[in-house]
């Protein structure tokens, strides 16, 4: 059996210019929010939580976060990743509907993780992976290695789309056939 795994964030999802609204909630240029929101993401995506994840935003920005502020930063946060792209969900539902074996890996925060697993396009996935819930994120080898124990499939059987390089050697190094996105017409031509 071969499964087609995605992942979500540039793939699935499209994010909108909800960083420009989460530097106006700190108070802050949009460039020095950018910089301190990537700067400690990868612990996110490994289970920190949300109020923790802001405070540390904030304090890179000499900016005091509180709990009510940490969680409307977390719900305009989630905001910004819930836009589909149309092409990929299109993509999704064809192979769904050959009954061809779907898997989602994302680095992603637990919070996040529960409310995209309510998205209609999520059905449509046997198995939804989220680095948070791993305590590991993509693309250390632990994750691939995660992901396909949970799939039963040996990583040659995977066919991984992902829109970064470094996680799409990771896939490759772990045994997957990691594929670069180059959006849902360039992965109908891979499959």
């Amino acid at each position: 059996m071969r499964w087609v795994v995605f992942d979500y964030g540039e793939v699935i999802s499209r994010p909108h210019g909800e960083l420009a609204v989460l530097a106006d909630l700190l108070g802050v240029a949009e460039a020095d929010f950018a910089r301190a929101y990537w700067a400690g993401r990868h612990d996110y995506d490994r289970g920190l939580s949300d109020p923790e994840y802001w405070r540390g935003v904030g304090a890179a920005l000499g900016v005091e976060v509180g709990d009510a502020l940490a969680a409307r930063l977390t719900e305009v946060d989630h905001a910004a990743w819930l836009h589909p792209d149309p092409g990929t969900v299109e993509l999704v539902e064809e192979l769904a509907g050959a009954d061809v074996p779907l898997a989602l890996l994302s680095n992603a925060p637990a919070s996040f993780a529960r409310v995209a697993e309510r998205e209609p396009w999520a059905r449509h996935f046997r198995h939804l992976v989220f680095s948070a819930d791993l305590g590991v994120a993509k693309p250390d080898p632990r994750i691939f290695a995660a992901l396909t124990e949970r799939l039963g499939a040996a990583p040659g059987d995977c066919v991984f789309f992902d829109d970064r390089q470094d996680n799409v050697d990771g896939a490759n190094g772990a045994g997957l056939r990691g594929v670069l996105w180059r959006g849902s017409s360039h992965a109908r031509a891979v499959l």
